[in-house]
């Protein structure tokens, strides 16, 4: 309990930093990491200090059984494990964005591993990309974190202990 209460004002407080430090801008609703990202020493929207696994999850196709699979996946590694005990970042990038998108279908699904400690990274260089292609930024889920380059987190992740999965 005291874990969780602990994670929650973390949460609250690194969320309510970034939403500040944003203010103004279409981005404002999600945390994002663009300013302060520093390969040598990853932050985290959901602290994960007592955990003894780390796992970072790829998603970079844009087939939603992909996404299911993925999401299938991590959450039989935190039931196996428990969420005290494994932190994990799903980034999604290239065409996996889609699962990150505010029409998601498994907006749902997200918000609520979202809440048991799951992080969800959004690669903001894919959502350039859109922004190119269609005229403006696309619309993320609230819990998805903006890092600068999906690639380029899943690389900071490994660097520092994290084990790479690719469903």
């Amino acid at each position: 309990m005291f874990k969780k209460t602990a994670r929650l004002l973390a949460t609250a407080a690194f969320g309510a930093a970034i939403a500040l430090s944003n203010a103004g801008s279409a981005r404002a609703a999600n945390p994002s990491m663009l300013k302060d990202f520093n390969f040598d020493h990853p932050i985290f929207i959901h602290p994960a200090p007592f955990g003894k696994k780390h796992l970072v999850v790829q998603v970079s196709q844009g087939d939603p059984k992909r996404w299911n699979l993925a999401l299938n996946s991590v959450q039989n590694i935190l039931d196996y494990f428990g969420e005290e005990r494994v932190q994990i970042v799903v980034v999604a990038f290239g065409p996996g964005l889609g699962m990150l998108l505010a029409k998601s279908p498994d907006a749902e699904r997200i918000a609520s591993m979202n809440a048991e400690g799951i992080e969800f990274d959004a690669c903001h260089n894919t959502m350039m990309g859109i922004e190119r292609a269609t005229g403006h930024m696309p619309v993320l889920l609230p819990s998805a974190v903006i890092v600068p380059a999906g690639a380029v987190r899943i690389m900071q992740l490994e660097a520092h202990g994290f084990t790479y999965l690719k469903p």
